[in-house]
C-alpha cells in the first residue's frame, strides 16, 4: 500500500512537470542582465500587414555586424511601435512589452 501511494505521487508529480513544461507559449528566458529576461520570439511566417496601434515593445534586432574580436555589437535593443511591426522586420529576433530602457 505504501509503495502504491509513493508511485501515485511520483506519477502525479511527473504529470504536473510535463504540463508545466508544455504550457509555455513562445516566451523564452534570456539571462545576462539585459531587458530581455522573458521575451516573445518572432515566428515565421512574419506578418506582412500590421495595425497602427501604439503599444511600444523593446525588440532585440540583429545589427548585421560580424567581428573577429570581442566585444562585438551584433545585436541591439530598439523601441518599436508594436509587436507586429517588430516581428515584420526579419532582423528582429524577439521583443518584450514596453519601451527599451534608456
Amino acid at each position: 500500500m505504501k509503495h502504491s501511494i509513493s508511485l501515485s505521487l511520483l506519477i502525479a508529480g511527473l504529470a504536473v512537470f510535463v504540463v508545466a513544461c508544455q504550457s509555455g507559449s513562445n516566451e523564452s528566458s534570456d539571462a545576462g542582465g539585459n531587458p530581455f529576461q522573458v521575451y516573445n520570439e518572432c515566428k515565421d511566417p512574419r506578418p506582412e500587414v500590421c495595425t497602427q496601434q501604439h503599444e511600444p515593445v523593446c525588440a532585440k534586432r540583429d545589427t548585421g555586424i560580424r567581428c573577429v574580436t570581442t566585444p562585438c555589437p551584433s545585436e541591439e535593443n530598439i523601441t518599436i511601435t508594436n509587436a507586429c511591426e517588430a516581428c515584420s522586420d526579419p532582423k528582429v529576433f524577439g521583443y518584450v512589452k514596453g519601451a527599451c530602457p534608456e
